[in-house]
């Protein structure tokens, strides 16, 4: 009886959308290695890769087995055009393909709040997260937490579900039953529980607690994942119920670390705002303001108190950079002399630099920036999907830690950007609407730039001029002092050297 639901619940779910369209053709995914050992690589959140139980496979040789090996086959016979699209959309890493999803989330709802007649600005509910404006908004720093908690989960749920393929060693279908067609790569990686099963359980829950409206979308792309991998001989329905129950359970540990993680609080109330702009005249600075007609509220001005990864809040406070130049001081005066003459004599090269990083209001982020460039070098890599995932949350706990680390900068300065000093100025991009130093752009570069050049040492050169082009990037288009942009990239190296120390001990190496 389990089978015959299991089969059917998949099938049910490719009937509901036979369409797929491809965000990015991706080739079939063939790793040069399995990375057998991956189970016994270090946890980030997780006590140990068995923390989850999960049981034994029924035997290879048992009827049951037999039954599900039977459904398959009897499934293959009759695949539509659009099931053999669902299995090749799929067949191209389920790391590489949902990370693309999830940056697709996150564009989508990068969307400031629009004001109300009366000129106050609603802010995006979870309770209500239909409603306008939807929840959430996925600015820079809502979006890089985001960006780490599903990597980082996947990574963990992969490393448990590797623990349990090598103890149990149960073959995929097609490598049991030569009648049933291998239409996608699986390998000799053992099947159960299926990596890709855990890897939909996981972004099953998490997409859903990040991005409330866009359930539909996630349902739709879980179930579509889940018939690829059964259609396409890769795994059978126990396989996949045991991965889909592994991913569900790790991504309920990410769940409850989350509603913890200070995030809630991270929006402040109006007397916290005004208390951001006394404190910085009573040290004699001119504070930031939002220049946004009506007044917009800061953004996330509490993000820098929210849980890190590979940081602690004494670290936080310890690489906090230097205070930028004073607002009275000859030394801003010129700094917003360059900016002036930078903007006014920016050449074109220059120009397409800023609207190359501008990464605003629709986009996936710098932080999506950042993953985009991760994916090619991933792709091409040709690593198992635990490595995979390894590289994506290790890229996204320093992107994290740096939102967190830059935010807290930010507005313990409360530094007024170029514009709040010369209002004639004229930027070549949007404004955002938070204090100038440090740059955000410099800090989330220059930490993915490091954790890439750390995976990637034979690029590393490569990254470090991409994290340079973007920090400056935000000089050329007037919204950045070159102050901001040092500090930003000199404290993003330094974030992601905690990451990067992690990563040196994981056993990965």
């Amino acid at each position: 009886m389990r089978v015959t639901i299991a089969l059917a619940a998949v099938l049910l779910a490719a009937g509901c959308n036979n369409s797929v369209t491809p965000t990015e053709q991706l080739p079939p995914a063939t790793p040069a290695s399995t990375d057998a050992n991956a189970g016994q690589w270090q946890m980030l959140v997780l006590s140990s890769a068995t923390q989850i139980p999960v049981g034994p496979p029924t035997d290879a040789a048992s009827d049951a087995y037999k039954a599900e090996l039977a459904s398959i086959k009897q499934a293959q016979a009759g695949l539509t055009d659009a099931q053999r699209e669902t299995i090749a959309y799929w067949s191209g890493g389920a790391v590489l393909r949902w990370n693309q999803i999830l940056r697709e989330q996150v564009a989508r709802f990068n969307l400031p709040p629009a004001p109300k007649p009366d000129g106050t600005y609603p802010a995006p509910s979870a309770a209500n997260p239909f409603a306008d404006p939807q929840f959430p908004f996925s600015n820079p720093p809502y979006a890089a937490r985001a960006y780490s908690y599903v990597t980082v989960a996947q990574f963990e749920a992969l490393k448990a579900a590797w623990a349990y393929k090598y103890q149990y060693n149960r073959p995929s279908p097609s490598k049991v039953d030569s009648g049933i067609q291998a239409l996608m790569p699986a390998g000799d990686l053992p099947a159960y529980p299926s990596e890709d099963a855990v890897l939909s359980g996981v972004n099953e829950v998490l997409l859903k607690l990040l991005f409330p409206a866009a359930v539909d979308d996630i349902n739709r792309l879980v179930g579509e994942q889940r018939t690829a991998i059964l259609l396409g001989g890769k795994a059978a329905p126990s396989d996949i119920d045991a991965g889909v129950a592994l991913g569900k359970a790790v991504a309920a540990v990410f769940q409850a670390r989350a509603a913890s993680d200070g995030m809630r609080s991270a929006i402040g109330t109006p007397a916290q705002w005004a208390a951001f702009v006394t404190a910085t005249q009573a040290r004699g600075e001119i504070p930031w303001q939002s220049l946004d007609s009506p007044s917009r509220p800061p953004m996330l001005p509490f993000f820098g108190q929210v849980k890190t990864w590979a940081m602690t809040p004494t670290d936080i406070v310890a690489e906090r950079p230097q205070p930028p130049p004073s607002t009275s001081s000859e030394e801003m005066r010129q700094e917003l002399a360059d900016v002036k003459a930078g903007v006014a004599n920016a050449t074109r090269e220059q120009v397409a630099i800023a609207n190359k990083w501008s990464d605003g209001a629709g986009t996936y982020t710098p932080p999506g920036h950042w993953n985009d460039i991760a994916a090619e070098y991933v792709r091409d890599a040709h690593w198992s999907e635990v490595r995979a995932a390894r590289a994506f949350a290790l890229i996204n706990m320093s992107l994290h830690d740096s939102a967190v680390g830059c935010w807290e900068t930010k507005y313990f300065y409360y530094n007024p950007r170029p514009t709040n000093l010369d209002k004639s100025l004229k930027t070549s991009i949007g404004l955002p609407n938070f204090p100038s130093y440090t740059s955000g752009h410099s800090t989330f570069s220059a930490a993915a730039a490091s954790v890439l050049g750390y995976l990637f040492p034979g690029d590393a050169a490569a990254f470090t001029a991409m994290s340079d082009e973007a920090g400056m990037s935000r000089f050329y288009s007037g919204i950045h002092y070159k102050a901001d942009v040092q500090g930003g990239h000199d404290h993003g190296v330094r974030i992601a050297a905690y990451t990067i120390k992690f990563a040196r001990g994981d056993g990965a190496n």
